[in-house]
């Protein structure tokens, strides 16, 4: 039986590969190893990992402190999670709250404006220094895990070029 599962199950069955783990410590994974460029939640993780169990992907694992539960992939979740990796069309779409918002940035005040992309250079500057470290931690890896340096280079370009984006809102 072939199964279909969408992005976010789909991170958690690549997680899930490094062994079994808690809804809690596949968040924290989720937000070291993914970054900025697929944000998975708490709620999603939760909301996933029941449906997974039960069309057979994962397993439970050993029962952990506070009633925490571990998932363990199965094998048919490393098919599934296979299947997934060489579907689509190999493009992406873009969802960005931030750019939505810009995009109608003409409907606000002048101060309004100035609050929004001042945020916004706040938030992804910040981004830009995590993503810099990253490739850094990439780079000095004795053995580094495949297409790390890429991706931790694609966070830096991607973060600087919503830097240039807000840089470029007329907020008179």
């Amino acid at each position: 039986m072939s199964h279909s599962v969408n992005a976010t199950a789909a991170a958690l069955l690549g997680l899930l590969h490094t062994g079994p783990m808690t809804g809690g410590q596949m968040v924290a994974a989720a937000a070291e190893r993914f970054g900025t460029f697929f944000s998975v939640t708490r709620s999603q993780v939760y909301r996933e990992l029941p449906a997974l169990a039960e069309e057979g992907l994962l397993k439970l694992g050993e029962q952990g402190p506070r009633a925490s539960q571990q998932y363990v992939i199965t094998p048919a979740g490393k098919r599934a999670f296979k299947t997934w990796l060489l579907a689509g069309d190999g493009a992406d779409q873009l969802r960005s709250p931030l750019i939505l918002r810009l995009q109608h940035a003409g409907s606000l005040t002048t101060r309004q404006r100035r609050t929004l992309v001042s945020k916004g250079l706040e938030a992804y500057s910040a981004r830009l220094a995590v993503a810099e470290l990253a490739v850094k931690e990439a780079a000095e890896r004795s053995k580094p895990a495949p297409y790390d340096q890429a991706i931790a280079e694609f966070a830096v370009a991607h973060n600087r070029a919503v830097l240039a984006l807000l840089d470029a809102i007329p907020i008179d």
